[in-house]
């Protein structure tokens, strides 16, 4: 962050398509265009090298299944070429192309047809997780081994871990990256086919084998993954019912005035919000047919989306010297209470210098705390205190959140929840908390000089400024910054 209040340059995103030109449509050009995107189109005949070689994109879109030559010789030539990321577009059902193009060195790929809403989030996650990789690429890349362990008892008194298979291992430091796992659904029925999770790609691949226009789904829970899936199905042609207690999406996280804006977007988008209810079982013979509520409604269906959170995955400890309580408790620098164990992401309970004790579940925190504890367990004393950030796509909406706030005892708008579009400001005893884009603000990493960069150098300071001044359009946050 920049001294003294100071907006940094703007950056904007350039991105190249390497495609059939003829297959280009309107809305995949100007949906990147106006998240700020400057898009350029190869044609096939060159390969799509020539603005690569140029260095000009920040990020390719390659089809995989070109009428005129390989996807996949592009790819294995981009790579040669430069360290640019790629995410590769390719038909459903070519799973073998996938493989090879991941093996050959793009960063992810996108299974056709997709939502403008999940091409802008995949692009953005991937600029995120590339973004300090250095630009010219190794003429040949090791191969990391990957060697799948299973269940794991620890034993930090002795530095060693015990395998599932009998297999001892010994080590000098330890990161556990276990990660989380769905929290599973226990009613009646919840086993029957066709009632789904979604963490893992097989799982995502299993609810697309679902998707057709005309069938219906009920999502259950309306937290982020939720409503991400609910908006997903509704683009898809899907309709969607959705169960979840409460009385409007996202409430526990963004708040009562929030959650009904965000309510409204659902339901202008024909999702059925059955807010308050709590599922009571499915029926169904040989797969799932339709849901029941607590209150005996019923809901028939074609499928079902889950979306109930995750518990960490905590490994097993020989001993109680490991301190457990909702995760592995970590300290600032992402060590438990074992010196030469450390901790991070969905499993680690961080003891946030801003935020205090929390476990954070969204993708920017984990790519970012794996670093800082990389960093720790090669000696550093410097402590992981990264202002929070995370996003989600919902249709055409952007919802942008800095910060972490659990409770707060005043809610400052500016802008208009009506139009649903502004900027919302948690404070807890006159200290801004967080902050929320909906539709306005920019993405707080991406758009440096935007609002929501300005909001997270507010969270980050300790800021406390006057309520009035966060609702006055008149008064520019980077001047509060100062």
């Amino acid at each position: 962050m920049e001294a003294g209040g100071q907006r940094p340059a703007a950056t904007r995103g350039r991105v190249t398509v390497i495609e059939d030109e003829a297959s280009i449509s309107d809305p995949l050009r100007s949906a990147l265009e106006r998240e700020g995107y400057a898009v350029s189109v190869e044609a096939t005949g060159n390969g799509g090298l020539e603005s690569v070689r140029r260095g000009e994109p920040d990020i390719v879109l390659l089809d995989l299944n070109l009428p005129d030559l390989d996807g996949r010789d592009v790819c294995r030539a981009i790579r040669q070429t430069s360290d640019v990321p790629i995410i590769m577009l390719t038909a459903r059902g070519l799973e073998t192309d996938r493989v090879v193009g991941l093996e050959l060195g793009a960063d992810d790929y996108l299974v056709k047809p997709f939502s403008m809403a999940e091409l802008i989030a995949r692009i953005r996650a991937v600029l995120r997780r590339t973004g300090d990789r250095a630009a010219p690429a190794p003429a040949a890349a090791a191969t990391p081994t990957a060697i799948e362990i299973g269940d794991v008892s620890i034993d930090p008194a002795t530095h060693a871990l015990e395998l599932d298979s009998g297999e001892q291992l010994s080590y000098g430091r330890l990161l556990i990256a276990t990660g989380g796992r769905n929290r599973r659904l226990t009613v009646p029925g919840a086993d029957l086919p066709g009632v789904h999770s979604l963490r893992t790609v097989a799982e995502c691949e299993a609810i697309k084998q679902e998707v057709a226009p005309g069938r219906h789904a009920v999502v259950v829970g309306m937290g982020f993954i939720g409503c991400e899936v609910a908006a997903s199905l509704r683009q898809l042609e899907v309709g969607v019912t959705t169960v979840f207690p409460g009385q409007a999406p996202l409430e526990n996280v963004l708040g009562p005035d929030v959650g009904a804006a965000m309510a409204a977007i659902h339901r202008d988008n024909d999702v059925e919000l059955l807010a308050g209810a709590r599922l009571a079982a499915f029926e169904g013979t040989e797969r799932v047919e339709a849901a029941l509520t607590d209150d005996g409604t019923r809901v028939p269906c074609d499928f079902v989306v889950a979306g109930v959170g995750i518990e960490p995955v905590v490994p097993a400890f020989v001993g109680a010297s490991v301190e457990v309580d909702n995760g592995v408790l970590v300290d600032a620098r992402c060590c438990t209470s074992e010196p030469d164990v450390y901790a991070a992401g969905d499993v680690a309970n961080h003891l946030h210098p801003l935020f205090g004790r929390v476990r954070v579940e969204h993708y920017n925190n984990g790519e970012k705390q794996g670093r800082a504890a990389g960093r720790s367990l090669l000696g550093s004393d410097e402590p992981y205190d990264y202002v929070h950030t995370f996003w989600s796509d919902q249709y055409e909406h952007k919802l942008e959140y800095v910060g972490h706030a659990t409770r707060w005892d005043q809610f400052v708008v500016r802008g208009s929840l009506a139009e649903r579009r502004l900027l919302g400001f948690y404070l807890g005893e006159g200290r801004l908390l967080a902050a929320v884009g909906l539709d306005r603000g920019g993405d707080p990493e991406l758009d440096a000089d935007g609002e929501m960069a300005a909001c997270a150098q507010l969270v980050g300071r300790r800021a406390r400024p006057a309520p009035a001044a966060l609702a006055d359009e008149a008064v520019d946050l980077w001047s509060l910054a100062g």
